[in-house]
């Protein structure tokens, strides 16, 4: 079969695999979509990534698809089940699961390797983490549960309340997923900020309250003072991964506020913090990873009630050939989201 691996920095290349052969308990699915996002960018910018996998390695992580072969043991499945399944799934035992912080469990299982036309699923996934697909819901739709789930996980982490002025950093498909749920949620004020004014535009049909350019302004705390009355954001929600926005985003928040530091940074970067403004201004600073089983399950059905426009974020359709131009198009901001067919000509 034909599938993407990735070697290193920028390093992706198309090559004749193997095609899987399920363990016992593991299914193997034909894929029909792999959606791309920020993190593959960000993986294939930097060449890995600190938990989820180390190259030489199949790429991607969010997938739909039909299943094609079963391993032994699985009866709850049927040949042809059109599904989605979580790019992880917990032990269930350790100390951290014990504890329902899934997000945090010390032997989470971690699967890669979308984009490419077939994958094989693990046991540990198939029981906790893989979904049936509802069948009026499109394969490039199914596909966006993981990074949708994470984005449930981030907001349920947050306290957000009702007339709450809640700032979000970064207009691509994770930045644009908060607006979408908080819009839904919450009677708050959400201001979006990014650098692409199609994204924006997108931002507003969300449901955000203003949205703004930041290449068109010199000093966005201030203008986030402007917009409070002088106090501050009453939440802040880092998405970009970028060290020096996370510093921005803690300039952006009022006293007693919480910052959600959610976009991932490269390995081993560092950011200045205040000790006088934390302390004194009783900041609360928060880092929320990844999703938990129950939140899968709520995005799919979140993604399945239509309530959120989500197919605006995938920008087209691409085959699996065309995968190393999708993420050149991606740096260059030209794509949000693209669905690889990987069986498509």
């Amino acid at each position: 079969m034909l599938a993407a691996l990735l070697y290193g920095k920028e390093d992706l290349r198309l090559e004749e695999v193997p095609q899987p052969i399920p363990a016992a308990g593991a299914v193997v699915i034909q894929v029909e979509a792999a959606t791309t996002c920020g993190t593959d960018l960000k993986v294939w910018r930097r060449g890995g990534h600190a938990k989820m996998l180390k190259p030489p390695t199949l790429f991607g992580h969010e997938a739909a698809g039909r299943i094609v072969a079963l391993g032994a043991g699985v009866t709850d499945w049927r040949v042809g089940d059109r599904i989605v399944a979580n790019n992880s799934a917990p032990c269930n035992s350790c100390f951290f699961c014990q504890r329902q912080e899934y997000s945090l469990c010390q032997h989470l299982v971690w699967n890669n390797g979308t984009f490419a036309q077939f994958q094989e699923i693990p046991v540990e996934i198939v029981q906790s983490n893989m979904l049936k697909i509802p069948d009026e819901l499109s394969f490039e739709l199914a596909a966006m549960t993981e990074p949708l789930a994470c984005v449930l996980h981030g907001i349920a982490r947050t306290p957000i309340k009702s007339q709450d002025r809640v700032v979000i950093l970064g207009d691509g498909a994770i930045g644009l997923m908060f607006v979408g749920v908080l819009a839904q949620q919450k009677q708050i004020q959400i201001y979006l900020w990014g650098g692409n004014d199609d994204r924006l535009a997108i931002g507003s049909q969300f449901g955000a309250t203003q949205t703004f350019n930041y290449h068109q302004v010199e000093n966005i705390p201030q203008v986030v003072q402007d917009l409070t009355q002088g106090i501050g954001a009453d939440v802040v929600i880092e998405a970009t991964g970028s060290p020096s926005v996370w510093q921005t985003a803690i300039a952006c928040a009022r006293p007693g506020a919480t910052v959600n530091l959610f976009g991932g940074c490269p390995k081993d970067t560092t950011i200045n913090v205040s000790t006088e403004q934390l302390h004194y201004s009783e900041l609360t600073l928060k880092g929320v990873f990844h999703n938990t089983p129950a939140y899968v399950r709520s995005a799919l059905s979140l993604i399945a009630s239509g309530t959120i426009p989500l197919q605006l974020l995938i920008s087209e359709q691409r085959p699996l050939w065309d995968l190393a131009q999708v993420f050149e198009d991606m740096q260059a901001r030209k794509a949000i989201k693209v669905a690889i067919k990987p069986n498509l000509d």
